[in-house]
Order: structure tokens, then C-alpha cells, then sequence
């Protein structure tokens, strides 16, 4: 593709204006003082000063950033052609931008951001994945009903994959899996047996002898090397979130509620994430994984990028590309096609252009509810206690994450991950148990609530959405 023709509109660039300015928000910044389509001079955080900062580390003049506190000062500044820092996005919404990012990361507050985006009719791209996860069809559908779009974005993996997967079925290949490298790789030094991974190293000497897949069987080997660094991390919530947003845009689906999350020596991923017909893994086709990129100090990463395991359906072409390098499973079956890379704020503008410039998301074109992700006790979490969300990668004590069909709200039915984050229970929940709608108190005014039942009445029907409003 020439992204040149694609993106050949002849207008002004595009102004922009993100919220939340973390690790994505100041690249997005940064890189948008480069983009020649594209403007970002409006950043908003929950403190101006931050968002200032912000501006000041993306290269942006000193001298033209201006803290301000109402709509009428910000509305002089950005007239002056100066960059803006606001800590609400009511006092920035409505200034001449055409897009807001939305990547502050906190679902309560990204459900209010979308609405007062859409309300004044800017297109919405959404990094938080967080609200995604909650209703981003919903969203998306009512986006759309007033002629705008909401996209995920380039960078994050979510989007560049579900840009994968729809480029191979563009191409007709038939799509075993799709997925992405985890947070983050085992990194095993054989010569003195130490695994690092996240920041932390471990002794695990006994990796060694799992180091090559051979011929082993792949159940047992992903089980031998999970169990060789059982002392550290192998499942992380923000995994499970992400490919829950590429289910909602492609219908694939979990081939089990924690993901089967192997392992994996980066040449070993078409092999494992195969059927179990041929020696692989998963149950069915079209299915979602991630995989730990099992490595040496001196291999290169995966990087957190994307992949889509392919049958090999004409064998001497695949052992042509196979003798080119390309990533064959050990039987000639099945093959990985993948993006080694995401670069979070730095390509956006991709996404963010095509809304503006073409009218169209990066993800699905309408994507639907169908997965939710939930939320399982791994201890007995008394009433009354509240499930807090922390950490960087928001989790929630005393939990694990799953990923299950989508329905609609019901005091029965598992309440979605973060919109029980910063609840608090009703009723003690049992170790092992998810948890439900029923067992939280979720706040009347809650907005991530409001968007929620505006999702189930779109897309489960208003007998749904009514015994929601009256139950919930």
C-alpha cells in the first residue's frame, strides 16, 4: 500500500487532542510534531501541569504552552496557534479538533471522555483498552449514529493485528490462530542457568533441558517449561484485554478462558499454536493466543508484535518460503505471518487519519459484543471489601482475568473486569468463583455503566437492556 495516495486529501492537517499523557499519550505527542498530516497541540491530563510537562518533553516550544483553566482560554490559545494543557477535556472539546484520543487507561473516566467526544462530534480513537473491553462496540455503534467513527490505533497491538488478520483473509489464507507476543520475554542465559523476564531474574537451571522443542510433544513441553519458572509471572491481564478487542473486530475466538499462553522460542509459535490434529495446541480454527517469547540474551524480542498462524495449503511454495527464512512449523503444516513491533504513540496517526481524513476505524467495520472479560476470585474476597484496580498493568487483587462469550448485564451473569474494578462487593465471594453483576455495588452515575447498557440494548435487544436497568 502507498500510504501517500491513501492518505492524498488536499485540506489542513488534522488537529488532534489526547487525554492522558502516560507512555502512549507523550509518544503520541512527540511524534506528532512530525506527522505532516497531522497536529497535536492539545493534551489533557488530570493535572495541567502534567499535561504541560508533557508537551514540554515532546519538543514542544516552552514559550507556547499554555496552562488553561477555562474554555475561553483555551480557545485564545489555540487561535494563537499555541499548544494547550487542560485537566479536563470539557474545556478543550470544543476547539476546532477533529479527533480526541482517548488514553488515559481508566475505564470510568475514558466512558466519560467518549461521551463528551462524541457529544461534540469529534471522531474518538480509543487506547484505552480498559474501556474497550467494557463497551467499545457499544461505542463504536453509537459513534456511528451520528456519523462519526471510534477506532483503536495503531501502535497498540489490537488494531495492527486485527489489520493483519484481515489482510491474510484479504489474501484467502486460512487462519488457524492470531495473537501477539506477551508483555513480556523469558530471557534464559544457559551458561548460568538465570531466567529474566519483567525485571526479575530466577535460577532456573532446569530450563535448560526444555531449551529445544525437537520432536517432544507440544502439551508436554509448554507444560515442562511453565512449570521450570513456575516462581514467575505467566499470565497478564492486559493480554487478555487486547485480544479481546481483536475478538470483537473478528469474531475469532479464546480456545480456553486464560489463553493457552505457551512458552515459546519465536520459531516454535506455528508448531504450537497448531491444531491438536497436527500436534499443536488449540481445539478449533480462528482462535486467539498469546505466547511468551522464549529467548537467548543476544536473540532479538518479538517485540509485543502480532501474528497469524496460516495452513501451508501448497507445500512446495511454503518450502520455498520456508528456505527464505519464513517461519514453518517443524511439520511443514502450518506457518506464522507476523509484525515484530509496536510503537505505541509513534504510529497513531495512521488510525487517527484514516478517521478523519477517510471516515472509516482502523478495526472492524461494526464490531460486536463477543467476548467479555471477567473477573475470577483466587481467594475468598469478603463483602463489604472493595476490588481496586492497580498496578501498572490494572489489575485487581485477589484476581484472575478470563475471557468468555459477551451477554448482556444480569445480576447472574459475570460482571465485565473493569467495570467491577473499584466496586465495592455486596456479598463475600468464594475462591474460584467469578464474579458476578450481583455481587457489586457499581455506582448509579457510573458512566462505564450508562455505555455498558447502551451496548446491550444494541446489541442483545431492549428486553435485555430494561432487565439491566432495573436489576444492576
Amino acid at each position: 500500500m502507498n500510504f501517500h495516495r491513501y492518505f492524498n486529501v488536499d485540506r489542513p492537517p488534522v488537529e488532534t487532542c489526547v487525554v492522558g499523557t502516560g507512555d502512549f499519550g507523550r509518544s503520541f505527542l512527540t511524534q506528532g510534531l512530525r506527522v505532516p498530516r497531522m497536529r497535536a497541540r492539545v493534551a489533557v491530563d488530570r493535572d495541567a501541569q502534567i499535561a504541560a510537562a508533557a508537551l514540554k518533553a515532546s519538543g514542544a516550544d516552552p514559550e507556547r504552552i499554555r496552562i488553561c483553566t477555562t474554555a475561553a482560554e483555551a480557545g485564545k490559545a489555540f487561535a494563537a496557534g499555541d499548544f494547550v494543557a487542560a485537566d479536563d477535556l470539557a474545556l478543550v472539546v470544543g476547539l476546532p479538533v477533529e479527533v480526541v484520543i482517548e488514553a488515559t487507561g481508566h475505564p470510568e473516566a475514558g466512558a466519560r471522555h467518549a461521551r463528551l467526544a462524541i457529544e461534540a462530534g469529534r471522531h474518538l480513537a480509543v487506547v484505552s483498552k480498559e474501556l474497550d473491553s467494557v463497551a467499545g462496540p457499544g461505542i463504536a455503534h453509537m459513534a456511528a449514529a451520528r456519523g462519526l467513527v471510534s477506532t483503536p490505533v495503531d501502535g497498540d497491538q489490537p488494531s495492527l493485528l486485527i489489520g493483519l488478520v484481515t489482510w491474510a483473509e484479504t489474501l484467502g489464507f486460512e487462519i488457524i490462530a492470531a495473537g501477539k507476543s506477551s508483555e513480556y520475554d523469558f530471557v534464559f542465559d544457559r551458561a548460568t542457568g538465570l531466567v529474566t523476564s519483567n525485571g526479575r531474574t530466577e535460577p532456573v537451571p532446569a530450563l535448560a533441558d526444555h531449551w529445544e522443542l525437537g520432536g517432544r510433544a507440544a502439551a508436554e513441553i509448554v507444560a515442562s517449561r511453565a512449570e521450570a519458572v513456575a516462581a514467575l509471572p505467566q499470565r497478564a491481564v492486559p493480554d487478555l484485554c487486547e485480544l479481546l478487542i481483536v475478538g470483537n473486530a473478528t469474531g475469532f475466538a479464546a480456545d480456553r478462558p486464560d489463553l493457552h499462553a505457551p512458552i515459546a522460542r519465536i520459531t516454535e509459535v506455528p508448531t504450537l499454536l497448531a491444531g491438536k490434529a497436527e500436534g499443536g495446541l488449540l481445539s478449533g480454527e480462528r482462535r486467539l493466543d498469546v505466547f511468551h517469547c522464549l529467548r537467548a540474551p543476544d536473540e532479538p524480542s518479538f517485540a509485543g508484535g502480532v501474528f497469524v498462524i496460516v495452513r501451508c495449503t501448497d507445500r512446495p511454495t511454503w518450502d520455498m518460503l520456508a528456505a527464505k527464512g519464513h517461519v514453518v512449523s517443524r511439520d511443514g503444516a502450518t506457518a506464522m505471518l507476523y509484525l515484530p513491533r509496536h510503537l505505541l504513540g509513534l504510529e497513531a496517526a495512521t488510525s487517527v487519519l484514516e478517521a478523519a481524513l477517510l471516515g472509516v476505524s482502523s478495526g472492524a467495520v461494526a464490531p460486536r459484543p463477543h467476548l467479555d472479560l471477567v473477573a475470577r476470585a483466587t481467594q475468598d474476597l469478603p463483602a463489604g471489601s472493595t476490588l481496586a484496580m492497580g498496578g501498572h498493568h490494572h489489575t485487581i487483587d485477589g484476581t484472575t482475568a478470563e475471557l468468555v462469550p459477551a451477554v448482556a448485564l444480569s445480576p447472574e451473569a459475570a460482571a465485565p473486569f473493569y467495570l467491577a474494578a473499584n466496586c465495592r462487593l455486596v456479598r463475600t465471594v468464594e475462591c474460584g468463583r467469578l464474579i458476578t453483576v450481583g455481587d457489586i455495588e457499581i455506582a448509579p452515575d457510573s458512566e462505564l455503566l450508562a455505555l455498558r447498557r447502551y451496548q446491550d440494548a444494541a446489541f442483545f435487544g431492549a428486553t435485555a437492556a430494561g432487565k439491566v436497568a432495573e436489576n444492576a
